[in-house]
């Protein structure tokens, strides 16, 4: 009988350190845990894996969290993300070839979907959107409007969920509360992911929890859309930072792609010509702008750099107002767009 993932996940566990040996070569053993920079594998200390413990519940060996981000998973989430493998296929074959057994055979079809999907998974992200209902009149609105963000237009990619599953780590019990979901898609419109904001009930502000943000499913090169992408297009990090700069560039295509790391591993699309990026000012901001630049030019991709006055766009709106925001970009982006892109916000 072929292993299923928990199993194929138990027997990586059973030798967590070979494992982040291969897969997370840039970390190294302190005690008990590994410790590197994230699970795809960057130099650093904000992800770490406890190497030694029971197969499941509390203190299990293979869990791992990136302090960074709040995101968790067991070591299939390594080998998935490491190796920038998208189909669950392809990491259990590869899971398989590592701990020396025969690869997957196709199932069978019977004509009905599975009943679950692996935690963390594209297919899990699609589930929650799917469950998920529109923003207007929620408290995702709520939130959203206490941040200065009025121009809620083409947010087609947020969805509220009333009772959103939250798990502080491996060991504690699941709470519930209201949050905003994101969809993930590729290029081509396909849900990849789901990026979760857990809110007050209240809508004054995230939720009081340690991680009030989380992303699930395959990521890289992908981003929370608004509005189709074609020859012009703004990419920044958070979705509160580019829906900031849509209240004062309405119709400007945007993705946020939710952390420094995967901004500048976003994809153009192939008609793409002018990029604005919109830049977060800290190292993180500064090291995504730089490969973001590198990797559009080499495209023959036109980039045009949009920096905060504070620590990002949102700050910026909420901090010195829109009107000042909408003057501060003014002189920073190209002539033509301003009367192609503000001047309906004007």
């Amino acid at each position: 009988m072929a292993l299923d993932a928990a199993d194929l996940a138990h027997r990586l566990a059973r030798d967590a350190e070979a494992v982040c040996r291969h897969y997370l070569s840039n970390g190294r053993r302190e005690g008990r845990y590994w410790l590197v920079g994230d699970v795809r594998n960057a130099p650093g200390r904000s992800l770490f894996v406890r190497l030694k413990g029971p197969e499941s519940g509390k203190g299990a060996a293979g869990k791992w969290t990136d302090a960074a981000t709040g995101d968790h998973g067991d070591l299939l989430d390594v080998i998935r993300e490491s190796c920038g493998l998208a189909d669950f296929r392809d990491v259990a074959n590869e899971a398989r070839h590592f701990l020396s057994l025969p690869r997957s055979e196709p199932e069978p079809d019977r004509g009905r979907p599975p009943s679950s999907a692996p935690a963390g998974s594209p297919e899990s992200a699609r589930r929650l959107l799917a469950m998920a209902q529109p923003i207007s009149g929620t408290v995702v609105e709520a939130y959203l409007r206490n941040r200065g963000i009025t121009a809620l237009h083409g947010t087609g990619s947020l969805r509220f969920h009333p009772r959103c599953y939250y798990r502080p780590d491996a060991w504690s019990p699941t709470e519930t509360w209201p949050a905003m979901i994101a969809a993930v898609t590729g290029l081509d419109g396909k849900i990849t992911g789901a990026h979760r904001t857990w809110l007050d009930p209240s809508g004054r502000d995230k939720a009081a929890i340690d991680t009030p943000r989380r992303a699930m499913g395959n990521l890289l090169g992908n981003a929370v859309r608004f509005d189709v992408a074609h020859d012009v297009l703004a990419a920044g990090e958070g979705i509160e930072t580019m829906l900031s700069l849509r209240c004062v560039m309405p119709t400007m295509p945007m993705v946020a792609a939710l952390s420094a790391a995967h901004l500048a591993a976003i994809l153009f699309p192939a008609t793409l010509r002018r990029l604005f990026i919109a830049r977060d000012d800290d190292p993180a901001g500064d090291g995504a702008l730089a490969s973001l630049i590198d990797r559009a030019n080499k495209a023959g991709i036109e980039v045009i750099a949009m920096s905060p006055r504070l620590g990002d766009f949102n700050e910026d709106l909420r901090t010195l107002g829109i009107d000042t925001l909408r003057a501060a970009l003014r002189v920073q982006i190209a002539p033509e767009e301003v009367a192609r892109f503000m001047e309906l916000a004007a």
